[in-house]
């Protein structure tokens, strides 16, 4: 058993070396003990190794007392919504996501639809997963009830979504798990649909199913080229869409967020995640919404989402959550609801987007750092920009404003890294800024790795 698999907010690893059947089945075991049995919903994306995983978890489960339910191949956001609202004490979901076909893994909601997650029951299944280590299944067919969660997710969002008019749009649907439900729900609310990469295969051959700007310039020449009036690009398991405007520009979430905020009728909470542009908070403010700041990270954005009862949230990695999913973050509903918007609206999603205040911004950089002084680290840097910065905001490492701009620095949750980010109002600030972060994160290391030899 490989320890790294245990990430912040799933298991996760390469397929057969560190995630395998022998995993899946001693962690359906642990699962079960953790749920206390029960009825639990299995779902599986389209990855080669997904199927017999799946068969191998069904069985630890089944092996531990549990009922086992599998819903076959589903977006993770069906899955989850289906352990909500069907009444299940939990659900399985095969899937590494957006990781390349190599890979492979376990996201595992509990009954109220919050996933198990480092802070939240990641140690504790960690620790049953151990002490189930020893046992072997009881056979090999396992007790498991065939179910459709699907027609029900259908009808739940035609009930939802409300087209004005047929909207035009293109959906790279990266040969995905949302294949098997994308194309009949968008037609259904009324989308005029052209789709690419739109056949389930676990070997991604159109791409990787990471939707970047790198991996959708096909979608978004055919958006532009064949003057459509949106895209977007959907991830291996459905939860995020990446959405791509009538010009052929890529949006990141916080962007997309404050487009919705901006043209729907939308009042309440809205929160964001602490890397987002100052953008988004002018806008959700100008619009009458108050807006409220989380952490990095889906467990802590569902949780924020609820615990404020918020309307709607967005992390910048696009990832989009909705109050009437339970707050969860849906690629497909946003979809539809983008749809919905422009089919009610006389202008372009361009002319929208050009409208919302822009700064110059920087990607996500990572520096490497030994795990051991990533505190250390962030200290130092938490104590210097207190004696530069205008405002210190401090819930997810350092986020230190200056009259011109911003930098984030922040620990990465699964890695030996160190992040940051900065936007500023030209190029020159940014620059600035940037140069700042690096030299602090690198000189705060160097000074605790001499002040280390030292002692040694």
């Amino acid at each position: 058993m490989h320890e790294h698999i245990f990430k912040a907010y799933d298991i996760r690893g390469i397929y057969p070396d560190e995630i395998n059947e022998e995993v899946a089945y001693i962690v359906g075991r642990a699962y079960a003990k953790l749920t206390g049995g029960g009825r639990i919903l299995v779902g599986r994306d389209v990855r080669i190794s997904s199927p017999t995983l799946a068969k191998s978890i069904a069985q630890g489960l089944a092996d531990a007392g549990s009922e086992v339910y599998s819903a076959g191949v589903v977006p993770t956001p069906v899955l989850y919504l289906g352990v909500v609202e069907q009444g299940f004490d939990g659900g399985v979901q095969i899937t590494a996501s957006h990781n390349p076909p190599e890979w492979n893994g376990f996201k595992l909601v509990l009954a109220n639809g919050e996933t198990v997650s480092s802070g939240a029951g990641m140690e504790k299944l960690r620790e049953l997963v151990y002490s189930e280590i020893a046992k072997k299944p009881s056979s090999d067919t396992a007790s498991v009830k065939e179910i459709d969660i699907i027609s029900p997710y259908i009808d739940k969002i035609k009930r939802m979504i409300n087209l004005k008019r047929p909207v035009r749009i293109a959906v790279d649907f990266s040969n995905g798990a949302s294949c098997i439900v994308g194309k009949k729900l968008l037609r259904d609310i009324g989308c005029d649909l052209t789709s690419i990469n739109d056949q389930p295969d676990g070997t991604f051959p159109g791409h990787l199913p990471e939707p970047n700007a790198d991996t959708l310039r096909e979608l978004a020449a055919l958006v532009s080229e064949n003057k459509l009036e949106f895209g977007a690009g959907l991830d291996g398991d459905g939860d995020r869409a990446v959405i791509v405007d009538d010009m052929g520009r890529i949006l990141d979430g916080d962007l997309a967020l404050a487009v919705l905020v901006a043209k729907s009728e939308i009042r309440g909470k809205v929160v964001f995640d602490i890397s987002s542009s100052s953008a988004l908070e002018r806008v959700i403010v100008e619009n009458g919404c108050e807006p409220v700041v989380s952490r990095v990270g889906r467990a802590y954005m569902l949780r924020k989402v609820r615990e404020v009862n918020a309307i709607i949230g967005a992390e910048k990695s696009n990832h989009i959550y909705f109050s009437e999913l339970h707050g969860f973050d849906d690629g497909l509903y946003a979809v539809a609801k983008f749809a919905e918007l422009i089919s009610k609206s006389d202008e372009t999603l361009s002319k929208i987007l050009d409208k919302i205040p822009r700064y110059h911004s920087s990607p996500i950089i990572t520096i490497d750092v030994p795990e051991e002084l990533k505190k250390g680290v962030m200290d130092r840097i938490s104590q210097f920009m207190e004696g530069i910065a205008e405002k210190i905001v401090d819930i997810d490492g350092v986020k230190a404003y200056f009259g011109d701009g911003w930098i984030l620095i922040r620990p990465s949750n699964t890695m030996p890294q160190i992040k940051y980010t900065a936007e500023a109002v030209d190029s020159l600030a940014l620059k600035k800024y940037l140069d700042l972060a690096e030299s602090l994160i690198r000189k705060s290391i160097a000074d605790l790795l001499r002040e280390r030899s030292k002692v040694d």
